[in-house]
């Protein structure tokens, strides 16, 4: 496993204002705690919603991304508009460059899953198409930025509707911030004061929970296989045999 002298990077791609708070905000306050250095990426400002102005919405994330330590790390890119965003290569190559530029260990993005907002999957796969792109040298719209290989992407659902089989999933234990998420989802006051949204994902996170053996827990799935260097970092699954 690689071993870092400096800290882990995170870089964390959402389609709209809330995703990565709603989705896998739990998972990022408890990253951040144990000194990962986070960056955030927004694709659109919401432009679409019923609730809340662009302004407000982006207001409310940079509320939010200052709680993860992402204040100086938080970028908004225009991926056509808040439910019309595809992963056209254009787009693919704003991700790329922000890659190059952050030079991240791990990438989070939407569900693949096409059983949810159409911006999410598009966003999903305009982020794998750049890690991709991110490690190909000859790339002249990439020019004047090395090469970067990122380590592992990850996916994560923001509705039960989107997850993919469980059975691929990793179930991460956030229990101890249950509450400092709940501060998190609240950023977001234009969107929580329309429906229980935080309900919801902490319903959603104490099912996965009662999974796993723990209060919360969320899950994410892996572009790839995961590698360890030993069974010792796989001591148990979510199911007890």
């Amino acid at each position: 496993m690689k071993q870092h002298a400096a800290p882990l990077k995170l870089l964390a791609i959402g389609a709209h204002p809330d995703d990565l708070e709603f989705g896998m905000g739990a998972v990022l306050l408890k990253e951040y705690g144990q000194g990962t250095e986070i960056a955030m990426v927004v694709t659109s400002k919401g432009e679409a919603g019923t609730a809340g102005t662009p302004l407000i919405r982006e207001a409310e994330t940079r509320a939010a991304a200052e709680l993860l330590g992402a204040s100086e790390r938080l970028t908004f890119l225009d991926f056509g508009g808040d439910g019309l965003q595809s992963a056209t290569p254009e787009n693919a190559l704003q991700l790329a460059r922000i890659i190059r530029e952050f030079r991240p260990d791990i990438v989070c993005a939407p569900s693949l899953s096409t059983n949810q907002h159409p911006d999410h999957c598009a966003v999903g796969n305009a982020t794998r198409n750049a890690c991709r792109l991110a490690r190909y040298g000859g790339l002249q719209a990439l020019a004047g930025l090395s090469p970067h290989a990122v380590g592992s992407l990850w996916f994560y659902s923001i509705t039960a509707q989107e997850e993919q089989p469980l059975s691929a999933a990793t179930l991460v234990d956030v229990s101890e911030m249950a509450e400092a998420w709940q501060q998190l989802m609240a950023c977001h006051a234009s969107q929580v004061s329309q429906r229980a949204y935080i309900e919801l994902q902490l319903t959603r996170a104490q099912q996965l929970g009662a999974m796993a053996g723990c209060p919360y827990a969320i899950a994410l799935w892996p572009n790839d296989p995961p590698v360890v260097q030993s069974l010792a970092q796989l001591h148990r699954t979510a199911r007890a045999f």
